[in-house]
């Protein structure tokens, strides 16, 4: 395990990349397939156990905001992290074990590299701004950053909320701790 923290070249108030991947529901999507106020894009896996760590966190705010989509894309390699398979992510889903608005597949990696994306997690928060999805926020979820760390504060919650109300997102952007996302060769 490679631990990074993300640093992505998206800066706030630029547009969200497009991309169409295939979700473990048999869908192909793209970020404007999500009818919502505000959209999560985080970058995940299942094999990395700060990723693993903030299921619940991401579990659970899907499940609190009707007008937030959460979107896990996993863009491991999984030829070499077996774990990563698409199978797999079919199988956390399926279990509960994840339960965001969609989880999707990133195989050829393009849509990690197009957003900047360095480590599991690397969450992308975009807010609606004239039809187009901008980035509001980039960081970590909380201030827990290590696997075994409980969180006493959701930073993306409180940004999601502030989108929400039609306010500016007043938090620093705190780079995602986590392991390195698997890059084929």
């Amino acid at each position: 395990m490679v631990l990074k923290e993300s640093d992505s070249e998206l800066d706030r108030g630029d547009r969200a990349p497009a991309f169409d991947l295939p979700g473990v529901d048999g869908e192909t999507y793209s970020p404007d397939d999500f009818d919502a106020e505000a959209l999560l894009v985080v970058f995940t896996c299942n094999h990395c156990p700060y990723a693993q760590a903030k299921f619940s966190v991401l579990n659970e705010l899907a499940a609190d905001y009707d007008d937030l989509a959460v979107v896990g894309i996993n863009p491991n390699d999984a030829e070499a992290y077996p774990d990563d398979s698409f199978e797999r992510m079919r199988e956390l889903v399926a279990d509960g074990t994840v339960a965001y608005d969609a989880y999707l597949r990133d195989e050829k990696q393009s849509v990690a590299a197009a957003y900047g994306a360095v480590c599991t997690p690397d969450p992308f928060l975009f807010g609606r701004e004239d039809g187009e999805w901008v980035l509001r926020y980039h960081g970590r979820l909380d201030d827990a950053p290590n696997p075994d760390d409980e969180p006493s504060e959701i930073y993306v919650r409180q940004a999601v909320e502030s989108i929400l109300a039609g306010e500016p997102v007043d938090l620093p952007d705190r780079p995602s701790r986590g392991c390195s996302i698997k890059w084929k060769d």
